[in-house]
């Protein structure tokens, strides 16, 4: 089995900005190096590496300049707030775009992929958190520009995304709601340090 690669090793020395992801790893389904986008944090890069995330009413945009060859994802739980944390769709959103065109991305040439924002936390749907994000990362692309090619959203299932930065793919699998408990465990433990501070098993290409 195949644990490490000049290219894992590689990503793990680069250096990291606050809100960048860090877990790397070799997907072995994808036969592929991996990083793992928690929540709050964002990554862009010039190989198909596999960008990984799993949502629940968080959001995530997957933005590429196919022809450049190059994309991003981040992944934020709340539209608005601080303007200098990616926890916060805004800054999320701002700092993926950024991070593309100095990469190499092209402002006219890059479209949006978007992911998440279900209805999972109970107790909590009079926010509507999810519905929030997804307006949200709409207008925001909208007043940018930058078209939705594709997107999956709102209803109440979970969701793993996987986005390979290099060709603009991404693939997206609905969670069964019975693995709903682990990612609102996230979702709500992340909520509350911020304010301190289809059918089940389905993939859909995009």
């Amino acid at each position: 089995m195949i644990h490490s690669t000049p290219l894992l090793e590689l990503l793990k020395r680069r250096p990291r900005r606050e809100g960048e992801a860090s877990f790397f790893y070799f997907d072995h389904g994808f036969n592929a190096e991996a990083c793992k986008v928690l929540p709050g944090e964002f990554f862009v890069y010039h190989q198909d590496i596999v960008i990984q995330t799993v949502l629940g009413s968080c959001v995530a945009a997957c933005i590429a300049d196919r022809g450049a060859g190059v994309g991003g994802m981040n992944h934020f739980l709340l539209p608005d707030g601080d303007e200098s944390s990616a926890r916060y769709g805004a800054f999320a959103m701002e700092i993926l775009i950024n991070d593309i065109l100095k990469a190499g991305g092209r402002r006219g040439h890059l479209e949006a992929k978007v992911f998440g924002g279900a209805a999972v936390i109970q107790g909590m749907t009079q926010l509507h958190i999810g519905r929030q994000n997804v307006e949200f990362v709409e207008r925001f692309l909208g007043n940018e520009r930058i078209p939705i090619v594709s997107k999956d959203v709102l209803d109440v299932y979970p969701r793993k995304v996987c986005f390979l930065p290099h060709s603009g793919r991404a693939m997206v699998k609905k969670l069964a709601p019975a693995t709903s408990t682990g990612v609102v465990r996230e979702e709500v433990s992340y909520l509350a340090k911020v304010r301190q501070k289809a059918p089940a098993g389905s993939v859909e290409l995009f």
